[in-house]
């Protein structure tokens, strides 16, 4: 299994309303793909949550295909759509992962 791993860093401005968007909007849009079978959305504790709370968004796949295929195709109009919404607000990085 492949684990596509979202970090964000959200500043207390928006996160409320980031929050609502990913779960109502974003998570789906990206599970409509068909790419991912699962996801789970996590807030991290013991961080510096001074200027905002920090999450992980972690969606499941069974090849490294899908992955690369939803990397190519929706990544970069979703993306872009992220930061229309919430301009420089948040920081993310992305990790992959295979369960071993």
């Amino acid at each position: 299994m492949i684990i596509y791993n979202v970090t964000v860093k959200v500043t207390n401005v928006v996160a409320d309303r980031w929050l609502e968007w990913m779960k109502g909007e974003h998570i789906p849009e990206i599970m409509n793909t068909g790419l991912f079978h699962d996801y789970r959305i996590c807030r991290l504790l013991e961080q510096d949550d001074s200027e905002g709370p920090t999450y992980t968004i972690q969606y499941s796949t069974d090849t490294v295909e899908n992955y690369e295929t939803y990397l190519h195709e929706h990544a970069p109009r979703l993306r872009q759509l992220s930061y229309n919404m919430f301009g420089d607000q948040f920081v993310a990085f992305r990790t992959v992962m295979q369960v071993v």
